[in-house]
């Protein structure tokens, strides 16, 4: 009987690594997909000189830099979990700090993005110089100077409290191990909280101007108007998708003090619904979207066989 037993919990063992590795084997085929797809975006954006002149495509161009490489290493860091691969804590310090950064950097863009159609809708006359190629670099620092502001606080504390020979040992590497305080926990949510609160009002903010002016416009105005206000309703869209990741960090942090097993578990789900489908499906349709950038796309990806297009 036990030997029975035994034989049952060993096929139960090796048909869960089985289905593991199946399901690891597709996440890396979507991985590769994807970053594809980004790749060729980013390619199509570099080739045309009005794309990188432009505020709006060089934010976008933001956006699919920061997803691409966010879901390059959170993928990698999900490999590490999946098997059980550890790394010495000072090379897990920098990968989490890239992915805490740009975790934030794609929802602070898409709200620099949404003031940008509010400019372009509500203040057309000031759009060119508000929106010049200088202010979108100064924006693109400030971007990465507010997606900053999480990571200092998690990891001051962090080098203040733990001892040097800590960053040689070695650990499976997770954003949890650095949070060594429970107030650690609480401002982390403090500051995120604070951060979608006043991306929401801004949101809404240009949403609601956006809907005045196009009431009140006409003709052409209308319909630049009308598309403005579903691009500001499709970045609200891609915040929400974002504030879900929020959510998903606190509830795999609580579980990692919990159990190992259902916090594996329940981490892999979130990255595959909330981390991988999202941040690659919303650069995508943004940009077939725009109709001067889906002409370009289609040019440089059947190789020119939709040459007049481009143009």
């Amino acid at each position: 009987m036990a030997d029975n037993n035994s034989l049952d919990s060993s096929l139960l063992i090796y048909l869960e690594v089985q289905k593991d590795s199946q399901v690891i084997l597709i996440v890396q085929i979507l991985v590769a997909v994807f970053l594809y797809i980004n790749l060729l975006l980013i390619i199509t954006f570099l080739k045309k000189e009005c794309f990188y002149t432009t505020t709006r495509y060089i934010l976008f161009a933001v956006t699919l830099l920061s997803d691409s490489l966010l879901l390059f290493l959170s993928n990698i860091l999900v490999i590490f979990t999946q098997f059980l691969i550890t790394i010495q804590v000072w090379l897990c310090v920098i990968i989490c700090v890239v992915v805490i950064v740009y975790t934030t950097v794609t929802p602070v863009t898409l709200t620099a993005m949404t003031l940008e159609r509010y400019v372009a809708v509500c203040m057309p006359l000031h759009h060119g110089e508000l929106c010049s190629t200088r202010n979108t670099i100064n924006c693109i620092l400030i971007i990465h100077a507010l997606s900053s502001v999480p990571s200092i606080f998690i990891f001051s504390s962090f080098f203040g409290s733990a001892s040097l020979k800590f960053y040689n040992q070695y650990h499976i590497c997770s954003v949890e191990i650095f949070m060594i305080y429970l107030w650690q926990d609480h401002l982390r949510s403090g500051i995120y909280q604070f951060q979608f609160l006043i991306m929401c009002i801004i949101l809404v903010f240009c949403y609601v101007k956006i809907m005045k002016v196009a009431k009140a416009a006409s003709g052409e105005d209308k319909q630049s108007s009308g598309k403005g206000l579903r691009t500001v309703a499709l970045h609200g869209f891609q915040l929400l998708l974002c504030l879900i990741q929020l959510w998903c960090a606190f509830i795999e942090a609580a579980l990692f003090h919990i159990n190992f097993t259902l916090f594996f578990n329940i981490r892999y789900f979130n990255y595959i619904m909330f981390y991988l489908a999202p941040r690659c499906l919303s650069p995508l349709i943004y940009g077939l979207r725009d109709e001067v950038f889906f002409h370009a796309l289609k040019y440089y990806a059947s190789f020119g066989l939709f040459k007049r297009n481009i143009n």
